[in-house]
């Protein structure tokens, strides 16, 4: 069953499963917020709140020999600037690529900002949009820190 979580209540949105980070360390788990990792708390300074969302999307980008690819993925946490994605498929940190939710067929070019093997199978890519686009992800609800100011 679908669940926005924040704090100790829960509530039910959408399709996806959804989990509000409050911002502090304790709820960190796994090797991406272990001190020995590369991809620690304290390198993952965030400009805005993350939530916990896993839902499909679609990355296109170029492999090694510059030729199309085109990978169904997992996200795992999103915010108004990027998020992780779970993939099978490798990505050199600074790379673009296309990523589609193909939800309400909304397209963002993005940049890898960090890699990481997850098992032999998978990696666990650190993205962010080429500029903030807190409507991308499908959350009623998002943190008040999404908004992006009006212009004077």
């Amino acid at each position: 069953m679908p669940i926005w979580e924040k704090g100790e209540k829960g509530e039910t949105i959408g399709e996806e499963t959804l989990t509000h980070r409050t911002g502090g360390r304790g709820r960190e788990s796994g090797k991406i917020g272990s001190q020995d990792s590369p991809m620690a708390p304290e390198a993952n300074r965030r400009r805005s709140e993350r939530v916990m969302l896993r839902m499909a999307v679609v990355v296109t980008a170029e492999d090694e020999e510059r030729r199309q690819i085109q990978e169904q993925a997992d996200t795992q946490v999103v915010n108004a600037h990027g998020g992780l994605l779970r993939m099978k498929q490798h990505l050199h940190m600074g790379q673009s690529f296309l990523l589609t939710n193909p939800r309400n067929r909304k397209e963002i070019n993005c940049r890898v900002v960090r890699t990481e093997e997850e098992g032999m199978e998978f990696y666990k890519v650190a993205f962010e949009f080429d500029r903030p686009a807190s409507n991308f992800w499908p959350i009623v609800f998002p943190p008040v820190d999404w908004q992006v100011p009006a212009l004077k």
